[in-house]
């Protein structure tokens, strides 16, 4: 079975081609727990599947390094879009992409035959409490979440997947690997939920970082991204152009009606894994 490992700003993940269906569910679940864990194995953050689609030119499955189904990534569907341009599957520049959360149009930014950057539209964010699910009626924006002594000022919605957005005052000094699980674990949200915290340098400028729910703390997240700038955009804390720096490097978004999120994405080589008995 023939693989690439890629990147989208230090957000690395493994592809692997499913069109022929030889992996399924069960199976993409215990090998995305396998695969994607460090030091012992290729390691990576996710799992990308690249599938059949009746609705589109291809459908993107991705999974988590603990086994579980993510409905959306935007750095991941970068890396994703990069790998069916490059490696054939077909020869687009402009194609759609389903995903559990819909289906997503892309453009590729294109140098020959190499995928340079890639703009996803990711789609109107849904501040609605029942679509992430979160405990309660209406929306949750910039209300307070008690977590144990301390109160955070959240904003809740959903990028395709939940997303819980706190602004802090320095990114840099805040303990996300502590604060981060406990806002994913909590009892507000029934399917866990993704964790931003995100610092307002500019006008249209935001320093971010990202617990992601069933992986923890990564080196981008673009859906965590959007979902910052869509949080901070409604709270009249940006702009309609904004650039994210994440750990990674940055991110650029649009905000329209729907949001569009542009940045890089890179092959860091290919191998393959052999079956065992």
């Amino acid at each position: 079975m023939q693989f690439w490992k890629m990147h989208g700003l230090g957000n690395d993940y493994i592809v692997i081609d499913n069109r022929n269906e030889e992996i399924d569910d069960q199976q993409a679940s215990i090998l995305a727990k396998k695969l994607c864990t460090r030091r012992f194995s290729v390691g990576a953050d996710g799992l990308l599947l690249v599938c059949n689609s009746k609705v589109s030119d291809v459908k993107m499955r991705m999974f988590n390094p603990d086994g579980s189904e993510a409905e959306m990534c935007g750095n991941g569907i970068r890396c994703f879009s990069k790998y069916c341009y490059e490696a054939g599957v077909f020869k687009k520049s402009e194609f759609k992409v389903e995903t559990l959360s819909g289906v997503k149009n892309i453009w590729l930014n294109l140098n020959g035959d190499e995928v340079v950057s890639v703009k996803v539209d990711m789609g109107v964010p849904i501040w609605e409490r029942n679509f992430l699910p979160m405990v309660g009626e209406g929306t949750c924006i910039n209300c307070d979440l008690f977590v144990g002594e301390e109160i955070f000022s959240v904003t809740c919605l959903s990028m395709g997947n939940p997303h819980c957005v706190t602004f802090v005052e320095n990114v840099d000094k805040t303990p996300v690997d502590y604060i981060g699980p406990f806002v994913e674990n909590h009892e507000m949200f029934p399917k866990r939920i993704n964790v931003g915290f995100v610092q307002v340098v500019g006008k249209n400028e935001l320093k971010v970082r990202v617990w992601e729910r069933g992986c923890g703390e990564t080196l981008a997240c673009g859906t965590g991204v959007c979902a910052a700038v869509a949080a901070a955009n409604k709270l009249g804390k940006v702009g309609n152009k904004v650039t994210a720096h994440v750990l990674g490097g940055d991110l650029q978004v649009e905000v329209d009606k729907n949001l569009f999120l542009s940045g890089a994405a890179e092959k860091v080589y290919q191998g393959i894994i052999r079956g065992e008995n």
